[in-house]
């Protein structure tokens, strides 16, 4: 198949596209719309699983929460992959592999439901937690080796719009129409078993899309430098993130920055729903609203970034602008009156301050790269491995705080408000770490970039940076005087 040669276009550039101007290159057009598809697919499973399976097979929820977390270890492992694959063999290839690895243990794991196997359902299952990371992060790194610059930071917010606008919302919202359309839900899980055959047909659809609609060389390409071993460079990011030590700290600022959303997914829903007395309803009500804010919000973010500087973006709205939300999402609710009508909706607007300006965290996934830009798939890997640990870390603060609570006999509120003070100290690190992480490409950002109004180009600021070409001396003569350079001349007029 024949694969489009063309490099990416620079901001400004006369053949720029209406995509590559919103920061969707459009060589990775089709690329975007597979990642959602294949997440909308993913996602199908994400509110049913658990009770589907306890039906199926007839085993405790204990049993079946063990399968699940073997599966959240393997996602782990394929999410540093994912990277580290796509620096050695490039994207394209890496994506493919995580299709089919999805594909053939997603019918294994359905057969062994049907058979009502729980030991082939733990190793297919597990096996099957290999293939969605593979496939979207593969792309995000993907996208780091085509954007341009400029809008790096746009493109990667463009990212997490497909990527969380499949799972978990449009995957839920397939398994709310397909569950009744296959049958129903109940005893035998007959719908349930058939909106996740759908599932399937959902990730391959999006697999074939990106396969046949990006036709971008780079994808296919070795990334890492030539000489390297296939060891050398699997491990790149794990030596990257012990002998640099700025990407070192970014693997921790990323690790900071969704912990405390899942630490607050522990500690809010019994509070919500029964302490404050609004029910099991409302607070799923409030969580859908904080998602879908997030999501509304990721390319913005991913704009500002570019437009104003990624590390300002993300100290002063991912870091500084996320404890905030945090706090108010904690204390507003306690405020407010139990129960009451306006009180929840302010709490809920509270919530999605925090869901909004978690966004703000977007631009991390230019700056790893451009830490390491001889091994950018390598510190994506990095990057998309604490993405996966941010789950890991919310709980474990979430369990030494209530440890820590019962041994000195605290009460409810004072235990849970240690764990929101304990993620906001980790936000006061990130913002410490944060200072650390400058980058080239995001030099003339923080230099000359505005949050309002038209960013002046760097050569309107600083004249000196222009160099005038100079005709060559006529023979006895005087050389020319070289005209003054038309500021619109040097950006190829205004578009």
């Amino acid at each position: 198949m024949t694969t489009a040669t063309r490099g990416p276009l620079a901001a400004g550039h006369p053949d720029e596209t209406r995509l590559d101007r919103i920061g969707i290159p459009h060589l990775l057009r089709f690329g975007f719309l597979a990642v959602l598809l294949v997440m909308t697919g993913v996602g199908v499973e994400s509110n049913i699983l658990t009770p589907h399976m306890v039906d199926v097979l007839g085993s405790p929820e204990a049993t079946v929460s063990t399968i699940i977390t073997g599966h959240s270890v393997s996602v782990l492992i394929a999410s540093y992959l994912a990277g580290a694959l796509s620096d050695l063999f490039g994207p394209r290839r890496v994506m493919a592999v995580g299709a089919a690895v999805f594909l053939l243990f997603q019918v294994l794991f359905l057969v062994a439901l049907s058979l009502g196997s729980v030991e082939m359902a733990a190793v297919t299952y597990f096996l099957r937690g290999f293939g969605f990371p593979m496939f979207a992060f593969a792309f995000l790194v993907w996208i780091n080796v085509t954007a341009p610059p400029e809008r790096n930071s746009t493109a990667i917010g463009w990212f997490y719009v497909m990527y969380t606008g499949g799972l978990p919302t449009l995957g839920s919202l397939v398994a709310i129409g397909a569950i009744p359309a296959f049958g129903g839900g109940g005893v035998g899980g007959v719908g349930e078993t058939g909106a996740m055959w759908l599932a399937g047909g959902l990730v391959a659809l999006g697999f074939l899309v990106g396969w046949f609609g990006v036709r971008d060389a780079r994808g296919s390409r070795r990334l890492a430098p030539e000489g390297e071993t296939s060891m050398q460079v699997i491990t790149a990011g794990l030596r990257l993130t012990f002998t640099n030590r700025r990407v070192a700290m970014g693997f921790l600022v990323r690790l900071i920055n969704t912990a405390p959303q899942f630490g607050m997914f522990i500690v809010l829903p019994a509070v919500i729903a029964t302490t404050l007395e609004w029910g099991q309803s409302r607070w799923l009500a409030m969580t859908v609203a904080v998602y879908a804010t997030n999501i509304l919000v990721n390319a913005v973010f991913g704009a500002i970034g570019d437009r104003w500087g990624w590390r300002r973006t993300v100290k002063w709205f991912g870091i500084t602008g996320s404890a905030i939300g945090l706090l108010l999402w904690w204390y507003v609710p306690h405020l407010v009156p139990a129960g009451s009508t306006w009180g929840y909706l302010l709490s809920v607007v509270a919530g999605c301050v925090f869901g909004c300006l978690l966004a703000g965290f977007v631009p991390m996934g230019a700056i790893m790269p451009a830490l390491a830009p001889d091994h950018k798939g390598a510190a994506m890997a990095m990057y998309t491995t604490a993405a996966g640990g941010a789950t890991f870390l919310g709980s474990a603060v979430v369990a030494v705080v209530f440890t820590v609570a019962e041994w000195f006999g605290m009460g409810d509120f004072a235990r849970n408000s240690l764990v929101v003070w304990v993620f906001v100290a980790l936000y006061g690190c990130a913002f410490l770490m944060i200072r650390h992480l400058e980058v080239p490409e995001d030099e003339e950002k923080e230099k000359h970039g505005r949050l309002f109004g038209r960013r002046r180009p760097a050569e309107e600021l600083d004249p000196a940076r222009v160099e005038t070409p100079q005709s060559p001396t006529p023979a006895g003569g005087q050389a020319p005087v070289a005209e003054a350079a038309d500021p619109a001349d040097l950006r190829g007029g205004e578009r």
